[in-house]
């Protein structure tokens, strides 16, 4: 048998296509053995493969193809779902006609998890299949956004397509689950070539709505004799950007309901989805939910800082539902402690894990023997023990030795697979009775979150989850497989406007090189689990899979990073721009008596005498114990915490940031990068003018051109192959100094940006405004790292102001406060945006209603990213049942998110 596979694609002069699949005839999906395509013209390419007789059948024989450009860089097409069956004696000749599906496409997005099982799981309208005998050529083709009660048609020159005719229509069908429409035809007696168009057709209403846009679709391949032609046209020329949904954001923490223990769990997301229902609103966006147990205190709130990618966190259980009928006493008598906390503004987060420890040991020791015993639970330990065995015993010898520092542990210090595996089977060992309490936690935990994920989908409302970016650096992940990231850099953001002195999250960076090797194994295990409970997730950081802001281990304050990887600067570039250059000068602190009045005041002298040592007439340098800022943060852990010393230890950090150069390590000091914000130091301001202006040429250079193609191509590495991992819909937190190739690198994959007002990504414009969003993006007025609305408008009057008059085009002065009305329209701005989301922090939904919103609108915000030690403690002021009470607000909100077309 001869398979003939056609791609119509429009290439460029030195691009080549190929096609990949799982058969050893199409390569076995090694993209070095994938099968050329011969060029017809620069819109159609071909490949003819002989099939034996004894191959047949060919049975789930799935294929791509792949586009190399001439710069060696590759390109998969996006059809997932490319499927084929080749049964024997069918026929002589097959002709797959394939068009190539950009992963960009408006229309792949709704072929998702989120809408294929969810949000247009009831739009399904089929027509009965048409019957031709002879049938020679059969077309498929996709169109996500019909509505309920229409069907595709087909129409075009020759009798057997109608001659145009809208009257009776040929009707496509569809098969329940399938994602293509289909109709096959017998075009023996037509002359070609053929011209035809898919149109809609209003099966309720017995009438033809309308033809795709765009000009005629034509159809060359002739039928022969035992020749069968099957054209794949990809999607509908249909507007594909109609469809539009709102959503709430909030952490699961800060859910409230009469249930709760002082923390939001996953249960109350019930009640959560009850009152998304109720207001129209499509989406539940949450905060990380992985366990970040580490010193069993506030400062394991920090939901990015998991201590296992894969866990779940135990202060999101409900323990009266782990509770057996037979045990519930044990949960009534800890009421009074629980109404105590629920009734506290935010969280105590000592106390409430405190609680739920106790109460789970107890229920643990009652209950452990029948729940493990439990089909459903073996079944779920089998699925996770990759993560689970490592998980648990990391807990037990955090919980032993009182740290989750695993190189401070006497013993298992280092990983062994054997040895974990050794100590967690044996079921009579002293250990294992702390080592099931995990197993029985998190088994608990996993059946919560999947009930309230399976009721949100029984209401039409779809989960949206969060990845972090990083990992903790004492996690499970870090102790198991150390080879995957750097353990002697920190992850953080160079400085911006919310955080001058940058960020520093404490995460050791990833070792991406170490990962590709087993194709980001570790990654798809963790997005296959986040798929379990989730319909879409946002990637925190996405910034963070073109570089990473690596800080070394001896700074504290994120200004002392630089990205990784990138092109670094080569000695020779000083002396090509006639810079000479001074090592010690441009790498060391720049310290003088001037650059220490300004820095220190009347402090001065006692720096010099207690920190500095002479360097030079005027000129000092820090003395070696205090020559980092880890070193200095140390001397002043043991000292008072006073305004005096706290405003030296700025000063003394200042000093050691007083740089313009960090040498590339092993360079031997032939390369450097630029420390960030080099023009805003004093050690280039005491430079002279034609260095400053050279360095400053450089530095633009360094930042913002050499790097974007080599970005882009480390992202093309990375992102491609993880969102193949996954069907859920991926959104990208695209905040902060933004690469120009991102948006492009985004745009090409389909993700999601994110759009918020008040940070424009063009450096150029103050606000950003909505009704400029693209399509494939999502728009807030705000995120858990800032202040509400309400909360914003009270901290710059000035540009307050501009926003009302240019934004919100009001007249006169703005309101001191943030009015509801003025709150409201910034509601409906975003609302109104072409996004295909809006998103809403729940506490800018409440803020257009003076009687619900929260006195203190500073009391809203959930984060500080300036504040590494931020205690993440926010709660909902109302419960939930009093939100679903409120019928006249739950009404006005569902009635605008419903007049703007969401």
């Amino acid at each position: 048998m001869k398979v003939i596979f056609q791609l119509r694609f429009h290439t460029q002069f030195g691009q080549t296509l190929f096609i990949s699949g799982n058969h050893a005839l199409l390569g076995n999906n090694e993209l070095q053995a994938a099968v050329p395509l011969q060029y017809f013209n620069s819109d159609f390419w071909q490949t003819e493969l002989q099939v034996a007789a004894d191959q047949l059948p060919l049975k789930d024989i799935s294929y791509q193809y792949v586009l190399k450009n001439t710069d060696g860089s590759v390109d998969q097409d996006w059809a997932g779902s490319r499927k084929l069956t080749i049964e024997a004696g069918t026929t002589d000749t097959l002709v797959i006609s394939d068009a190539w599906n950009h992963a960009g496409f408006f229309a792949n997005t709704f072929y998702t998890e989120p809408f294929k099982q969810v949000l247009f799981r009831d739009n399904y309208t089929t027509a009965a299949p048409v019957v031709v005998e002879g049938a020679t050529h059969t077309f498929k083709v996709k169109s996500p956004l019909l509505q309920k009660g229409q069907v595709l048609c087909i129409a075009g020159s020759g009798q057997a397509l109608g001659n145009w005719s809208t009257e009776k229509p040929l009707l496509l069908y569809k098969e329940q689950g399938e994602d293509a429409w289909q109709i096959s035809l017998n075009l023996n007696k037509e002359d070609f070539p053929l011209a035809y168009k898919y149109g809609v057709y209003d099966h309720s209403g017995k009438r033809f709505a309308g033809f795709e846009e765009g000009v005629n679709r034509i159809l060359y391949d002739t039928p022969a004799a035992n020749r069968k032609i099957y054209i794949n046209d990809g999607f509908t020329h249909l507007a594909d950007n109609t469809w539009k949904g709102a959503g709430v954001a909030i952490p699961v923490f800060s859910l409230k309901t009469k249930n709760s223990m002082g923390i939001g769990g996953f249960t109350d997301i019930h009640a959560l989805v009850d009152w998304a229902v109720a207001t129209g609103l499509k989406l539940v966006q949450l905060l990380p939910v992985n366990d970040t147990t580490a010193n069993y205190s506030k400062s394991d709130s920090y939901p990015y800082a998991a201590i296992s990618a894969f866990a779940l966190h135990p202060a999101y259980i409900d323990v009266a539902q782990v509770a057996l009928p037979e045990n519930r006493k044990i949960v009534t008598a800890a009421a009074k402690e629980a109404e105590r906390l629920n009734a506290l503004d935010a969280v105590d987060y000592d106390a409430v894990i405190r609680l739920k420890r106790s109460l789970l040991q107890q229920l643990y020791l009652r209950q452990s023997k029948q729940t493990f015993a439990e089909a459903e639970f073996n079944s779920f330990f089998e699925q996770n023990s990759h993560w689970l065995v490592p998980y648990a015993v990391f807990c037990y010898l955090r919980d032993k030795y009182e740290t989750a520092d695993y190189n401070q542990w006497p013993e298992y210090r280092v990983y062994n697979e054997k040895e974990i595996a050794a100590l967690a089977a044996n079921t009579k060992g002293a250990a294992y009775e702390s080592i099931g309490l995990y197993y029985f936690i998190q088994y608990h935990l996993h059946l919560q979150l999947k009930q309230a994920t399976q009721y949100a989908h029984s209401k039409g409302v779809i989960i949206k989850g969060d990845i972090a970016i990083g990992i903790y650096r004492n996690s499970v992940d870090a102790w198991q497989q150390p080879d995957l990231y750097f353990m002697q850099s920190q992850a953080g953001a160079p400085p911006d406007d919310f955080a001058v002195k940058g960020q520093n999250w404490g995460f050791p960076t990833y070792n991406w090189q170490r990962m590709q090797l087993d194709g980001f194994a570790w990654w798809k295990q963790r997005l296959e689990q986040m798929s379990y409970y989730f319909d879409a997730f946002r990637i925190d950081h996405i910034l963070g899979f073109f570089r990473i802001w690596s800080i070394p281990l001896h700074a504290v304050e994120g200004i002392m990073g630089y990205f990784v990887p990138a092109i670094p600067v080569h000695v020779r570039e000083f002396y090509e721009r006639n810079i000479w250059f001074d090592h010690f000068r441009y790498t060391q602190p720049y310290i003088n008596d001037q650059i220490l009045q300004d820095t220190f005041g009347n402090d001065k002298e006692l720096v010099k005498r207690e920190f500095l040592k002479n360097n030079g007439p005027y000129e000092y340098a820090l003395k070696a114990e205090f020559a980092t800022q880890r070193q200095v943060e140390a001397w002043f852990a043991a000292k008072e915490e006073t305004a005096a010393n706290a405003r030296i230890r700025q000063g003394l950090f200042d000093l050691i940031s007083n740089v313009l150069l960090f040498e590339v390590q092993d360079s031997e000091g032939q390369e450097y990068h630029f420390r960030f914000g080099m023009d805003e130091t004093s050690t280039y301001r005491h430079l002279d003018a034609h260095t400053q202006y050279q360095l400053h040429q450089l530095y633009v250079d360094y930042f913002y051109r050499r790097q974007d193609e080599f970005w882009k191509g480390e992202a093309m590495q990375k992102l491609p192959a993880l969102k193949r991992v996954t069907n859920m819909l991926i959104c990208g937190e695209d905040l902060g100094m933004v690469p120009a190739c991102v948006p492009d690198v985004m745009k090409q994959l389909g993700l999601l940006s994110l759009e918020i007002q008040r940070m424009p990504k063009d450096p150029t414009t103050e606000f950003f405004n909505p009704a400029h969003a693209p399509y494939l993006s999502v728009v807030t007025p705000s995120t858990h790292d800032m202040s509400t609305i309400r909360g914003w408008w009270e901290e710059d009057r000035e540009k307050t102001q501009r926003f009302f008059n240019q934004q919100l085009n009001h007249w006169g002065n703005a309101p001191y406060f943030c009015e509801p009305w003025v709150n409201r329209d910034i509601i409906m701005q975003h609302l109104y945006s072409p996004a295909m989301w809006s998103v809403f922090q729940l506490q800018d939904l409440l803020g257009m209603d003076a009687r619900l919103r929260r006195d203190n609108p500073h009391d809203e915000r959930i984060n500080i990213p300036a504040d590494p030690k931020h205690y993440w403690r926010y709660r909902m002021h109302l419960s939930l049942e009093q939100l679903l009470e409120e019928a006249a607000f739950n009404t006005e909100l569902r009635t605008a998110v419903q007049a703007s077309g969401r």
